[in-house]
């Protein structure tokens, strides 16, 4: 769950923040424009939007914005025995499928305003959008992993597709099996996509890999004296990774009144930083 704002452009209503939670598997977003973001209105919209809606969650996962960590949602998480877990600043991927909704959602928005004052209507179309777009991740859409087969899209009633075509022509009774059909196969077919995210999730962990460099150890024992600050620092160990190792050497001696040696070679394993 997150938070999107503060919006620069307030709505016709006042509104100028969105809060957004969504389901880790099926991708699922439910969002609700607020003037404030009050932990009133978390705990509110944990109640009423999640927990009434879609059954008690096993753990919700924010970050530390004081609105959404407060005693409000302590004590309703703790009525309904949901773990509250917050994702670290040094480890934002855990907290990042909410980030990528968000991003796609302001895309949505963005595409679809007409007025900068009317984004809070288009919200709902917006969401709806969203939810019947094939995630990367699951190579499915959210509407059909929460309830088993693809929504009707305005754009099929306007001009009526296959689908709603042969639909129309066969009975309630055929129409009841087809459905109980897709039911009975909705565990079948939310397989696909949990494979599917496990080799997405192992393929995007060697695309990161490849970027990340060995790391070289620097050994120093120096002082720095910098214009905005002093600091005095003995037998220190560093790790800078790769080419940043020289860079950021040469920009602390840059800064620093009391120059020490930087070895050209960027090839070294330890390198000692010296006062002249």
């Amino acid at each position: 769950m997150d938070v999107i704002g503060v919006i620069d452009s307030p709505a016709s209503n006042g509104h100028r923040f969105i809060l957004v939670g969504i389901e880790y598997f099926t991708k699922w977003a439910e969002t609700a424009s607020y003037k404030h973001v009050t932990k009133k209105v978390v705990s509110n919209f944990l109640r009423n939007n999640i927990i009434c809606r879609f059954g008690v969650p096993e753990t919700l996962i924010t970050d530390i914005a004081k609105n959404l960590n407060n005693d409000m949602v302590d004590r309703l998480c703790e009525q309904f025995k949901v773990r509250h877990r917050n994702s670290a600043i040094y480890m934002p991927q855990m907290n990042g499928a909410v980030e990528t909704a968000n991003k796609n959602l302001k895309k949505i928005i963005r595409k679809m305003t007409e007025t900068y004052r009317d984004w809070h209507e288009k919200l709902p179309y917006a969401l709806m959008a969203y939810r019947t777009t094939i995630s990367t991740s699951t190579e499915a859409t959210s509407y059909s992993l929460m309830y088993g087969m693809e929504t009707v899209l305005p754009a099929e009633v306007e001009i009526p597709s296959l689908r709603i075509l042969m639909e129309a022509q066969i009975e309630d009774a055929e129409w009841i099996r087809e459905r109980y059909e897709q039911l009975s196969q909705i565990d079948e077919k939310r397989l696909n996509p949990v494979c599917h995210g496990q080799c997405y999730q192992q393929r995007m962990t060697r695309v990161y890999n490849k970027k990340v460099k060995p790391c070289m150890r620097v050994s120093s024992s120096y002082r720095i004296n910098d214009r905005r600050a002093s600091m005095s620092v003995e037998n220190v160990q560093m790790l800078l990774c790769g080419n940043d190792l020289i860079r950021n050497l040469h920009e602390l001696k840059n800064k620093s009144r009391e120059p020490f040696n930087v070895p050209e070679s960027s090839t070294i394993e330890e390198i000692d930083l010296s006062n002249i």
